[in-house]
């Protein structure tokens, strides 16, 4: 996936469901060390919880290559797996929710805690901050100097930036610019340069760019 997005921050809302008081603490995690990590440390937050339900996403929205879920000694089924189901279908990745739950004395059921834990999913993405992640290729180009000038006014229209530059017997720019937008990129520097321009690849990576 070229572009989609994920947390910015940690979030987290409560509520309280037939006395039964539920955390829900979201917060970025691109990797399930990272994602395991942060499960740890709402634990340590709240030792004396009943549960400590999580689920995480560790990459693109919707894969469940280095997915993860608990249900932390509820019922079988009804916190970790309707959790994951909708980290799964919000379109965020690299993410990871912990659903803190004190039990209040009044049993929920089946249906009532799938609600629950669910539902606190979607009330702490509702109010997650997010950004976008990029995936980005790095293109080398080599022309002549009377280039400077136009190529730095051309890479703006591809989202591009010169991440170096250097000047020898002509000039070599070393450019990042969104994977979606490479092969436009690199076509428009080769029409730009009839043939005084050249374009190879570099190495992919991928960047966070704030969304507006």
């Amino acid at each position: 996936m070229a572009r989609y997005p994920i947390p910015a921050a940690r979030a987290r809302v409560e509520e309280v469901i037939s006395r039964s008081r539920f955390i829900s603490t979201a917060a970025p995690a691109d990797t399930p060390e990272r994602a395991r990590a942060f499960i740890a440390e709402i634990r340590a937050e709240f030792p004396d919880a009943t549960h400590n339900c999580y689920a995480f996403v560790a990459g693109a929205p919707g894969s469940t290559a280095q997915a993860g879920m608990s249900d932390d000694g509820e019922p079988s089924g009804t916190a970790g797996r309707p959790m994951l189901a909708v980290l799964l279908g919000s379109g965020v990745g690299d993410i990871a929710v912990v659903v803190t739950r004190y039990f209040g004395g009044i049993k929920l059921g089946t249906g009532g805690l799938v609600r629950a834990y669910s539902g606190g999913v979607k009330a702490v993405l509702a109010g997650l901050p997010v950004r976008e992640k990029v995936a980005l290729v790095r293109l080398v180009a080599e022309g002549p100097y009377s280039f400077v000038t136009p190529v730095g006014r051309l890479l703006p229209d591809f989202e591009a930036q010169i991440a170096d530059r250097t000047f020898a017997a002509g000039v070599t720019w070393e450019i990042v610019a969104p994977e979606e937008r490479a092969a436009a990129l690199t076509a428009a520097l080769l029409e730009l340069g009839r043939g005084e321009i050249a374009v190879r690849p570099g190495v992919n990576l991928y960047r966070c760019y704030d969304v507006f």
